[in-house]
């Protein structure tokens, strides 16, 4: 499973810790941007980035997004259908949103939420799988897939 990275300048030394730990556990990760600390860069163009790659495969790929509050990018991320993008604030939200909802991207606030508890949060959102056996869930699901239909 590739992980894609995306932050803005606000986020992006979060990203960079982020992008090291995942690397030395042996995730395949690409980061989208920012490549570099650009302090007029804006949060929806590296938020689009990932939520295309996620929306591309969004069973297999995971994406994680990273600006200062977190909601611009779980705004822009949740535009993409097959995108199930959540605000984490601790490992236990984290986990919530992957075991009930398939969560497929996380988004994170830079500002409100320590390095290490967001390293926490993306390893518990990585490493916990989607209950598809409990019937709610998957009923769930669909009717969200049914919106982006447009049904």
């Amino acid at each position: 499973m590739t992980i894609y990275l995306g932050a803005d300048h606000r986020g992006f030394a979060l990203k960079e810790r982020i992008k090291k730990a995942l690397v030395g556990d042996a995730y395949i990760v690409e980061d989208l941007g920012a490549a570099e600390m650009t302090p007029d860069d804006d949060y929806p163009d590296y938020a689009r980035a990932v939520a295309e790659k996620v929306a591309g495969s969004p069973l297999d790929r995971r994406g994680i997004v990273i600006c200062g509050s977190g909601f611009g990018v779980d705004i822009v991320a949740n535009k993409f259908a097959g995108v199930r993008a959540a605000l984490a604030m601790s490992p236990d939200h984290a986990y919530k949103g992957r075991h009930d909802d398939d969560v497929n991207v996380l988004a994170l606030a830079a500002d409100f939420v320590d390095p290490d508890e967001a390293l926490k949060i993306a390893h518990l959102f990585l490493s916990t799988p989607f209950d598809d056996k409990d019937a709610r869930f998957a009923r769930r699901l669909e009717k969200i897939k049914e919106i982006e239909r447009g049904r």
